[in-house]
């Protein structure tokens, strides 16, 4: 029975604690938060109104760039660009020895002939079939320009032998330029598809080169360094003379309407149960209160309060970080 008696009086001492601590983290958040003191450090809550602007840094490449591979096998017989030579789509560039497809092509053309004459419907079908299969593989022989632009390397002479596959040239487009660069995620709200971007190269300081945002992905990724950023794709029109693929920038993207903040130090916010956070202001009459709020990380030891009773001058308590 004193046994009894004592695990009674454990429990009921138990949940007396637990009542405190219960009253003091949740039924106690709106009540003063502590005293102030001489030795209590402040800072003061601003309000700035300011153009967002998102620094970004990287190279630039052409518009398009494709390494050209004939698609059939034999002896080459033919180039007929070098390196730097402008072309336009459909350009005959390089060729291989097509006898053999030649040879072939002409022989089911001519059994098209007799079938036409004496054959069956049946038989004139098949054979039109594999004449269109013996075009392609005649056309195969020859190695022609995707697009406009030009001859960035040449990797073939007459005379050499290439399997189908083996890579022959690259052409590029340098009319335009592109370039790949990181967004992070706090930034991602205030970047748009044709937002200006204003480049300035290692190579050029003196110019400033003006590009737009072209494209936005769907999906971001995740860094090394746990940081969620999106790899937003820049076009230049009309690139400067001079500034070639390869060529490093940085530079920044601009928002096109001014944004008002209300700035307290990260170091003042205080991390509560479940995630929450709060800050603690001190009042005019010396007494301080604990505002819950929901902010948003800037960079650089500011953060921005999105929601919370303060006010452009408040009074933010510093607190320490021992």
């Amino acid at each position: 029975m004193r046994k009894r008696s004592v695990v009674i009086l454990l429990i009921i001492i138990v949940l007396v604690i637990g009542g405190v601590l219960a009253f003091y983290f949740f039924g106690g958040r709106k009540a003063e938060a502590l005293p102030a003191t001489p030795q209590m450090r402040t800072t003061t809550a601003e309000e700035r109104t300011y153009t967002r602007v998102i620094d970004i840094s990287g190279y630039v490449e052409p518009y398009d760039e494709e390494e050209l591979k004939f698609r059939s096998t034999g002896a080459v017989t033919g180039v007929y660009v070098d390196e730097g030579d402008s072309v336009r789509k459909g350009d005959l560039l390089a060729s291989i020895d097509n006898t053999k497809q030649t040879a072939s092509l002409q022989q089911i053309r001519n059994e098209i002939e007799q079938a036409e004459l004496s054959g069956s419907q049946r038989e004139l079908e098949l054979l039109r079939l594999q004449e269109i299969s013996a075009e392609a593989d005649l056309e195969y022989t020859s190695l022609r320009a995707t697009f406009d632009g030009e001859v960035a390397s040449v990797d073939v002479s007459v005379e050499d032998y290439f399997e189908a596959g083996d890579s022959v040239m690259t052409i590029v487009d340098r009319s335009k330029l592109k370039a790949t660069v990181e967004i992070d995620e706090i930034d991602m709200p205030y970047v748009y598809e044709g937002q200006k971007a204003f480049l300035v190269f290692e190579a050029y300081p003196q110019m400033t080169v003006e590009a737009v945002v072209d494209y936005i992905p769907m999906l971001g990724r995740y860094t090394d360094q746990g940081i969620g950023v999106v790899d937003a794709e820049l076009l230049i029109e009309n690139p400067p003379e001079g500034i070639i693929p390869g060529f490093t920038f940085e530079g920044t993207l601009e928002a096109e309407s001014e944004t008002t903040m209300l700035l307290i130090p990260y170091s003042a916010v205080e991390r509560g149960w479940g995630g929450s956070r709060s800050v603690t202001v001190l009042e005019d009459d010396g007494s301080t209160r604990r505002v819950d709020v929901r902010i948003e990380y800037l960079g650089e030891g500011l953060a921005e309060v999105l929601e919370g009773d303060i006010k452009p001058g408040d009074k933010i308590v510093m607190r320490s970080r021992n």
